[in-house]
């Protein structure tokens, strides 16, 4: 999909993150917060994602989170396409459902 000329970019973070002491839980809270304030939504447990309007858009938001990822885990990122997030398939028990849309309106900055 294309807005104002651009290509839409999903941008996926998945981690496992260390809960075992209080430190690593304020670590695992304060991640967590920092993706939801930087626009991103919980796709399942531990993956989030967001839409951004361009592979570059993409790339800062991504440079963003690698520079809060807390010293202990693992933390993946990747991206698709519009078109590419539109061609999975979910399924909830044995019924299909359709993928999340992209929000009505983007941030531009």
């Amino acid at each position: 999909m294309l807005l104002n000329g651009y290509r839409l970019m999903w941008v996926f973070v998945l981690f496992d993150l260390p809960v075992d002491t209080k430190q690593a839980r304020h670590d695992y809270a304060q991640f967590r917060k920092y993706l939801l304030r930087d626009g991103f939504f919980q796709i399942q447990y531990s993956v989030y994602g967001r839409v951004c309007p361009s592979q570059e858009s993409a790339d800062v938001h991504a440079s963003r989170v690698g520079l809060r990822v807390p010293p202990d885990g693992e933390v993946r990122i990747f991206f698709l396409t519009d078109k590419q997030f539109g061609r999975q398939r979910i399924f909830d028990g044995k019924r299909r459902v359709q993928p999340e849309k992209p929000p009505k309106q983007l941030e531009f900055f």
